[in-house]
């Protein structure tokens, strides 16, 4: 009667020499010698009452059994294998963080290594959409949205107030003395923005129907670089623009700037208790929103 009890170490080795062809590579794999890979095979087809392996002169082969049984092992292994590593992986080391593209590209992801500094043993995995997730049905552990905070069943906290002004090349700048100067140059377009040239026009007394179209992007951060090489002055916000502004690609030729109404904030789940790298990731995100506040003159 074939013994009921199969060892874990001895369907690893059975499993290994299967896949790898030899005692030899199982054995390397393994970190033991050949002698004692031999042995555990040889006390596992024992416990599974039929042989796995027929014994040649040149090594070992799959029996019938073996063919059926070993693609079944090294499937069961890998699952045992993905599980432990997912044990191993603590919760708090990875952080899904959901943000739009452009927000992502210039503004956040520029500003990821100092994350990194700051918390070496945190990887972050960022999902780039414009759709609001629901933080309890996804693995999203904080979003970063634009709106008005109301969102339902979520943790909406307020970020940053968006303000909008005009920005340019610094050559096209000097073209622009007064507000008025708009309409004799093309302006760039982020055709999906639903943010209006009057919002900021009609203050000043001027009309958005004025302008000179220049052209069309379909993308917030193409129109940018449009903007970055001449092509025209773009109605920008703080995120946007906050990096080419300090580098010196684009100037805001006039110190007027409108709050659009909306503002950015974090959103988490309003149900689970928040592990300590999102409480940790806000803090820090607030950090660096106070220093592009500061750039603009604001700032808590």
């Amino acid at each position: 009667m074939k013994n009921q009890h199969v060892g874990l170490n001895g369907l690893r080795a059975v499993e290994a020499v299967g896949r790898l062809g030899s005692l030899a590579a199982a054995a390397d794999e393994l970190g033991v010698s050949v002698g004692a890979v031999s042995q555990q095979v040889i006390k596992c087809e024992a416990q599974l009452g039929r042989p796995v392996f027929e014994r040649r002169s040149r090594g070992v082969a799959p029996t019938a059994f073996g063919r059926v049984v070993l693609p079944r092992l090294t499937a069961a292994f890998e699952t045992l294998d993905g599980a432990v590593a997912l044990a191993r992986r603590h919760p708090d080391r990875v952080l899904t963080i959901s943000v739009a593209p452009v927000f992502a590209s210039k503004w956040l992801v520029p500003r990821l290594s100092a994350w990194s500094r700051r918390h070496p043993d945190v990887t972050v995995r960022l999902d780039a959409s414009v759709t609001l997730v629901d933080p309890d049905a996804s693995d999203i552990d904080v979003a970063i949205r634009v709106g008005d905070g109301r969102w339902r069943g979520v943790k909406a906290e307020f970020l940053l107030a968006q303000e909008i002004f005009p920005v340019c090349a610094p050559a096209l700048a000097g073209r622009l003395v007064t507000p008025r100067d708009l309409y004799t140059v093309p302006v760039v377009r982020d055709a999906n923005s639903t943010l209006s040239w009057d919002l900021w026009l009609a203050p000043l007394g001027l009309n958005a129907a004025k302008l000179q179209d220049g052209h069309s992007f379909t993308d917030a951060s193409l129109a940018l670089d449009a903007a970055i090489a001449g092509q025209g002055v773009l109605l920008a916000w703080q995120t946007l623009a906050a990096d080419a502004l300090r580098a010196g690609q684009l100037v805001a030729p006039f110190p007027e700037r409108t709050a659009t109404g909306i503002g950015y904030y974090a959103i988490t789940s309003s149900r689970r208790r928040e592990p300590g790298t999102v409480r940790a990731f806000k803090a820090w995100l607030r950090d660096e929103i106070r220093e592009t506040e500061a750039m603009f003159g604001g700032g808590a």
